[in-house]
């Protein structure tokens, strides 16, 4: 199964577009918040599955975290923001093992990031919009295979 996972596109409906024909070769997309209502665009415009909730600098009545099952993985997806992601992963990382997820994807600081915290694996795909520590607009591609996980980031460019 292929997934495109984006986070933090703000809205950059430019940014948006370019993602149009990158999602509609993937079987589905997540996006972890900070625009929600790009979610919905995106999936308007593309007709792929999507997963998707809000984050800090939403407003709409949607999940703020949900957890789910695709291709044997277990995930945990939040914007990442109650969790104090901008000062280390240890709250999430816990979440994460408390709701029993194989991996867990997160937003809010716009930074590319695929590390392991105890023992669980923590997905950030970084910015399409406004990345921060580097100039890279980043989303991740995920190939998910009988509980496998592959994850490759990609450059918006």
């Amino acid at each position: 199964m292929r997934i495109i996972v984006l986070s933090d596109s703000h809205g950059m409906k430019n940014q948006l577009d370019r993602m149009i024909p990158i999602i509609e070769g993937a079987d589905m997309f997540i996006h972890a918040g900070d625009h929600f209502r790009d979610s919905v665009y995106l999936a308007q415009k593309t007709g792929i599955d999507t997963i998707s909730v809000r984050g800090n600098c939403d407003f709409d009545n949607v999940e703020s975290e949900l957890f789910f099952e695709l291709d044997g993985v277990k995930i945990f997806l939040t914007h990442g923001h109650r969790y104090s992601v901008k000062y280390d992963l240890d709250s999430l990382a816990i979440k994460g093992k408390e709701v029993g997820a194989d991996l867990v994807i997160f937003g809010h600081t716009h930074t590319p990031t695929d590390v392991e915290v105890h023992g669980i694996r923590i997905i950030n795909p970084g910015s399409i919009s406004l990345p921060r520590g580097t100039n890279m607009r980043t989303y991740v591609e995920l190939e998910l295979e009988n509980g496998k996980i592959h994850a490759h980031f990609n450059e918006l460019g």
